[in-house]
């Protein structure tokens, strides 16, 4: 079990693949891997950049390093996100330390900046929003639930899913809407 309780993600053993593919030339699966991976790698270099422009280069670098350095990749010591944000935030600490300081304003502007984080009303809302959520998945036929994991949470579409699973693709999308039927009702319950 993973630490929010569900079971490991396939979504790592995809990136995996993509990766040994890539590491092969095959620049279809580096595009895949860079279109699942880049908003993630984006936000950590970007966190310690703070400069969009020059955030965007870092994350260009590191793509150029992940391509260079796909073969070298061992998945018994690291999965792929940790191996690769590791890159993203040594490239952005580089590109820090060489241009010297942080980028800073006048202490006057510090009124002005937003706190984009949720207020703790609307923290405790979404906590409830996904305690609910596990229960009703909790509370649904396996199979059914597992399809919605894997849909919703991996990011899996049906058609791949349905590979995997060795069943119809119709089959599959019945498990996946009657599942959420039965977790609308089971959510309505609970919220009374």
């Amino acid at each position: 079990m993973s630490r929010n309780g569900l079971p490991p993600s396939n979504g790592s053993v995809v990136l995996v693949e993509l990766l040994a593919r890539s590491a092969d030339g095959d620049t279809a699966a580096f595009r895949d891997f860079y279109d699942r991976t880049s908003a993630k790698l984006y936000g950590i270099i970007l966190r310690i950049l703070v400069e969009r422009g020059e955030s965007e280069d870092v994350l260009q670098e590191v793509y150029v390093t992940i391509w260079r350095k796909a073969a070298e990749f061992d998945a018994a010591r690291a999965s792929p996100v940790t191996w690769t944000a590791t890159i993203a935030r040594n490239r952005a600490i580089d590109r820090l330390r060489a241009r010297g300081s942080r980028p800073s304003a006048p202490l006057d502007e510090a009124a002005d900046v937003r706190d984009e984080a949720p207020l703790a009303d609307a923290r405790i809302d979404a906590d409830r929003d996904t305690s609910r959520i596990h229960a009703a998945l909790a509370d649904l036929e396996p199979r059914h639930a597992a399809a919605i994991r894997s849909c919703y949470f991996e990011g899996l579409t049906y058609e791949s899913l349905a590979v995997r699973e060795g069943i119809p693709v119709g089959t599959l999308k019945s498990w996946v809407r009657r599942g959420l039927l039965r977790m609308k009702l089971s959510m309505a319950e609970h919220a009374q």
